[in-house]
């Protein structure tokens, strides 16, 4: 698959946030980045079809308490290009990595939402030299199912999605009823334990970027990606502070799923913490921001030291 040629340089404001978004160019792809703030650098990993403006009800206030605050949409969503080319939670990793590189410059504090907190841990395990601290919300156990991890008709299921996704005429047509708002309305009625977080503003975040040159095929690559590492296989190289945060409603990463991080927090608690939200789904920062952001600054401001 061939790269895009990357447009003028240009963003365009994010609903929601005071700051205007800068583009970087990364391998000559053009990735959207902002940062508000200032002190101890915080970097936040959007989730899958998420982007930037997911964290909009999180940038001020973590800004507010005394943080300089970073976020990017990853290469294939939100503002960012999306080029056809092979995805893949390693090529986000080196995405972050560099951009870490180019603008961060000191050890920060990883927090992603599910594929992002995934990100998140990949990161913190890989560079434990970049890494202040790590909060997960809701982590992902992979950018894909495992065949391991699914009954035979379910893994038949999505197997079949995949195929058809990737099949030339046919895959633009179902993608293109997915992204309908009606139906983005929807998965989030399903996936959202705080429904009064549905807003239409958060319809359009998710929305909008579905139109924008190369999304489909970007769409179509990551549903054929490899998972990614295991979130258990990680942990052992992660030895700095780690906040779990666990919407406790949610269906696509169930809390009884989140039992490894549980047990760490009781075996080791001066370094890791788990936090169950109740009646809160896969997005606990956009669903309770009011709950989600003095979690993370007090928490920070104690193990910061």
């Amino acid at each position: 698959m061939t790269a895009l040629t990357p447009a003028p340089l240009a963003a365009s404001t994010i609903p929601g946030l005071s700051v205007d978004p800068q583009i970087w160019l990364w391998r000559n792809y053009r990735v959207q980045w902002v940062v508000q703030g200032q002190g101890q650098p915080i970097v936040l990993l959007h989730g899958f079809g998420a982007s930037i403006g997911h964290w909009r009800n999180n940038i001020p206030a973590l800004a507010a308490a005394g943080y300089r605050v970073y976020a990017i949409d990853l290469l294939g969503f939100g503002g960012s290009q999306k080029p056809a080319i092979n995805y893949s939670m390693e090529l986000w990793q080196e995405l972050v990595l560099d951009f870490w590189a180019e603008w961060v410059c000191e050890p920060a504090v990883w927090v992603g939402n599910s594929i992002g907190a995934l990100l998140a841990l990949m990161l913190s395990a890989a560079a434990p030299d970049r890494t202040a601290a790590t909060v997960l919300l809701n982590c992902a156990g992979g950018l894909n199912h495992r065949p391991e991890e699914l009954n035979p008709v379910l893994g038949l299921v999505m197997g079949t999605f995949a195929r058809v996704v990737n099949t030339p005429g046919i895959g633009r047509f179902l993608f293109n009823q997915i992204r309908q708002k009606h139906r983005i309305r929807g998965t989030l009625q399903q996936v959202y334990g705080n429904r009064a977080a549905i807003t239409p503003e958060l319809v359009d975040l998710l929305h909008n970027p579905s139109g924008d040159e190369g999304a489909y095929e970007t769409f179509a690559s990551i549903l054929a990606a490899p998972p990614g590492p295991k979130p258990e296989s990680l942990l052992p190289s992660v030895t700095g502070p780690l906040l779990v945060l666990w919407g406790e409603a949610d269906p696509w990463t169930p809390i009884r799923g989140a039992e490894v991080y549980r047990q760490l927090a009781e075996t080791d608690p001066d370094r890791v913490a788990f936090v169950p939200i109740a009646q809160t789904g896969h997005c606990p920062h956009d669903e309770r921001p009011e709950l989600v952001n003095p979690a993370i600054a007090q928490w920070l401001d104690r193990v910061l030291v």
